[in-house]
Parts: C-alpha cells; structure tokens; sequence
C-alpha cells in the first residue's frame, strides 16, 4: 500500500472533515473536479484516496471502517478507483513518440483519455474516482504538468470533466495551478495541501555557473566542465547535479511556448538526471569522466 496512510486525517483534520461533511450532506456538496495542490504529492494522493473511500464506503465513511470497498481501497484494488498516470496503458502502443509504451513515456496520451471515456460509457455499481498523477519507473508519486498531462489530452478530456456520468469524481494532484491548463483549474474545486515535507529547490550553488546557460557557445564547454569539476570538489556531487536539475527545471516552466528551447532543455533535463544516476548508483566511477560527458550533451548535442 505505497500511497495510502491511515494517518492522513491526524495530518489533516480540517480539509477530511470538510470532505467528510460534503460527501455526506443531502445536497452532495463537493465537485466532481477537484484540484488538490502542493509540494507533498503522496499526501495529496494520501487524501485523494480518502475522498474515494468514503464516496464508496457503506457505513457513513468512519475511518476503521471493514467494509468490502474500505478494504479494497486500503489495498488499492478497488476496481472503480483509479490512479492514471503516463505509465499506465503500457498495452496501446503507437508510432508516435509521445504515445510509446516503453519508459521513456513522456505523457498521458489521447489514447490514454479515449480509453477512459468508454471505460466511462459502461455503468458501475461503485463511484469511480479517477486520480491523475505521474510517476517514475520505480513508482514515486510525481505531480502533474503541462509535460506529462499536455493540452491536447486534457482537451479531448474536457467535456468528460464539464459533465461527467453520475457517480463519477475526477482528482487532479499537482505543485502548483499554474501547472494545469486553465480549463480545467476553472472546472475544478481547487485546495491547497500544506506539506509537512521539507523541500529544497534552491540552485544557488550553481547558479552562477548555469545561468542563461543555453546562450553560451561550443567554446564554453571545457570552462563549464572545469568550473563544474570545482563545484563538486567543495560539495557533494549529488547535491551538484540536484541543483543543476533544479534550476533547467525552474527555465522549463518558463518556456512552454518557446517550442525550440523547451525541446532543448527537456533533453538536458535527461542528461542531468542521467549523470546524477551515474554518480549516486556507482560512487567510485570517475567524477570527471561523468562531468567531461555531461558538458560535450548540454552545449554540443
């Protein structure tokens, strides 16, 4: 059970209770979009399932409920709740880089949306509840975004989320609203979930290295690399390559509609997290080696 913690409503009280309270109030006064942001994915995921299980629950949502659904969701083998994430549907393959079904797949796809609608378009005894996230290949909860859940899926969505089957609620997990088309934001009830975890996204120590780095020329890449080789020689060279990450991703969000540049830095983005795997998989392997590497893809690929 990865993604489901009985503490959630020690965690959060007020935003169950409200839930609570909607689920089981004549009038049904919870969305059937909901819009759950933050820096804590799991715990977003944590109360998403929550929500699920005391839609399907058969004795009023207590939380030591044993009721049939309450254990299937607890188990998360409840045939009518649902995480749906880019890795999903690995079965549909396509010709088209963005629907491949190996674990370079970058997005939800059309495909993926079509499948939901007619799974949809069958009845159901349960109240479906379908959670949208992302993951990585070895199962960590990542949130959505305008990469891997893009305009052209969460349209051919739209009319699904704007009027849904009965008995149906869709719950989207993400950092920030920004990161969602504005489409959907506007359809959905939108909560901030506060996280108790600690995040660091700062790039400070490389900053001054990496700034504007798309700008510098071929020339550039030997002092990059012995400017890289310094930084890592004062710090940790996970916490190096972690702050390179943070930083292309802090440009990325910034250049959805520079299509030349967002490809650019999408790839270097792989090559960062390629080169981090390197060090933190095989600590004796050659710093340099990894840095002389990593320099030639980010200003010669």
């Amino acid at each position: 059970m990865p993604y489901y913690n009985n503490s959630v409503e020690e965690k959060y009280p007020q935003i169950i209770e409200y839930f609570r309270s909607g689920i089981y109030d004549e009038r049904k006064s919870i969305g059937h979009c909901l819009l759950l942001w933050g820096g804590d994915i799991t715990a977003q995921c944590e109360i998403a399932l929550e929500i699920a299980r005391m839609l399907n629950c058969k004795n009023n949502g207590e939380m030591d409920c044993d009721c049939q659904n309450c254990r299937w969701i607890r188990e998360q083998t409840h045939p009518a709740v649902k995480i749906y994430t880019r890795l999903d549907f690995k079965e549909a393959s396509s010709s088209s880089d963005d629907e491949e079904s190996s674990t370079g797949k970058k997005n939800i796809t059309v495909e993926q949306a079509r499948a939901i609608i007619s799974e949809l378009a069958v009845s159901s005894d349960y109240h479906r509840v379908y959670i949208f996230c992302d993951r990585d290949e070895d199962g960590n909860l990542l949130p959505i975004n305008k990469i891997n859940f893009p305009e052209v899926t969460s349209n051919a969505l739209l009319k699904t989320f704007e009027e849904p089957p009965k008995n149906t609620t869709f719950i989207f997990l993400t950092k920030d609203k920004t990161d969602v088309i504005s489409t959907i934001v506007s359809r959905a009830q939108s909560f901030f979930i506060p996280s108790f975890c600690k995040e660091d996204n700062n790039f400070d120590i490389v900053e001054s290295l990496i700034s504007n780095y798309w700008t510098f020329s071929k020339n550039d890449v030997l002092s990059f690399e012995e400017k890289l080789l310094d930084l890592i020689s004062e710090n940790d060279a996970v916490l190096v390559l972690t702050q390179l990450q943070n930083y292309i991703v802090s440009i990325l969000s910034q250049n959805f509609d520079n299509k030349v540049l967002f490809n650019k830095i999408m790839q270097d983005l792989k090559y960062v997290e390629d080169a981090k795997r390197q060090v933190s998989l095989t600590p004796a392997m050659n710093i340099q080696t990894v840095c002389e590497n990593l320099s030639f893809k980010l200003f010669l690929s």
